[in-house]
């Protein structure tokens, strides 16, 4: 109801001020169109030339150094520090230190001003709903209450808006912990759950596309030699460069990940037996193409390597289709390391 002693609130110049550091901290997009609505409402509901939603920072939506009415009505509201009580101003010629406003001296003559403050969740103003009249008017008891409830429209938004940002941090958050609950933490593949489930999930997209899908198995050769004899650290050193020399050979698509120890599992869905035998050899080159330097001593790897394909089983299910691949893997192991071998039907 009150002018609140404005020249305790104003700049004595410019009346330059606010708290606009505090609001650009205000979420943008569907909260701006809910604003809008409101100074839609204010305008019919009172009447007056304008109504402005402003935290400080109305100006913002203008060009710097543009003249237009709607720039120097956000310019005026944003001058004006941002109180704790309403501000009512029925005659701005007449009325305390805003006579002295150029805006009210010189064009555009502004004449009436309300401001309503909008108070966020601890209570703090950080903005106001402004009206702008050219002609002064009375502002009854009613038109004050009226004015109060659109600011509260606006305080409910800003907490929708605030709920609604949290609720996606939050989904955020979760979809991250659940990454994390799938990838292996060592060396940042997917671990054995999240890759048999991939493989499950490429299987049957696979099959409805009729496209073929193959499973490779790669297992690190003499793995628990370099473990017992360099120690654990160095073993997980062997993991982290094996798995990245994997990755460089597989495509975007491909999945690839640790099942079990030193043993990996790489998804390949549209491959047939041939592709898949073609990209393990790739794999089994890359890795033994570089010396490993653990500490004094140079180690060469090698992986072997046993594929498995649905172009040459069919009907097998993915868990059909491990045991192939694995039964694979235990033949290239017994046939002397780094080799690649394929499952083939038993009638083949």
């Amino acid at each position: 109801m009150t002018n609140l002693d404005l020249s305790s609130q104003l700049h004595t110049q410019g009346f330059g001020g606010g708290s606009s550091q505090l609001l650009s901290r205000f979420p943008a997009g569907e909260i701006d169109l809910q604003v809008q609505r409101i100074e839609r409402i204010g305008l019919r509901l009172f009447g007056v030339a304008s109504c402005i939603v402003s935290f400080g920072d109305a100006s913002a939506a203008f060009a710097i150094g543009e003249r237009s009415m709607g720039a120097i009505e956000a310019a005026f509201c944003d001058s004006i520090p941002i109180a704790n009580d309403p501000v009512i101003v029925m005659d701005a010629r007449v009325e305390g230190p805003l006579s002295k406003h150029r805006s009210v001296m010189g064009a555009p003559y502004i004449r009436f001003f309300a401001a309503q403050p909008i108070f966020n969740g601890d209570q703090q103003a950080v903005g106001s709903v402004n009206l702008i009249d050219y002609t002064a008017r009375d502002f009854e008891v009613e038109d004050r209450q009226m004015l109060a409830d659109l600011a509260k429209l606006v305080e409910l938004e800003l907490r929708v808006s605030k709920l609604n940002e949290s609720q996606l941090d939050l989904q955020k958050k979760n979809r991250n912990l659940r990454r994390e609950s799938m990838v292996d933490p060592l060396i940042g593949t997917w671990n054995r759950a999240a890759i048999t489930r991939l493989l499950t999930l490429e299987a049957d997209r696979c099959g409805k596309e009729q496209k073929p899908l193959s499973l490779v198995f790669v297992d690190i050769d003499s793995f628990k030699a370099i473990n017992d004899s360099h120690g654990h650290p160095a073993g997980d050193t062997v993991l982290l460069k094996a798995a990245s020399r994997l990755r460089s050979c597989i495509r975007p698509h491909d999945a690839l990940g640790r099942y079990e120890g030193e043993k990996f599992m790489v998804v390949l869905p549209g491959a047939s037996h041939i592709i898949a035998m073609a990209v393990a050899e790739r794999m089994r080159l890359a890795v033994m193409s570089q010396v490993e330097q653990i500490g004094n001593t140079a180690l060469k790897l090698t992986v072997s390597c046993g594929t498995v394909s649905t172009d040459r089983f069919p009907s097998a299910t993915t868990e059909e289709l491990i045991i192939q691949a694995d039964c694979a893997l235990r033949a290239a192991k017994q046939g002397g390391r780094n080799c690649v071998v394929q499952a083939v039907p038993p009638s083949t």
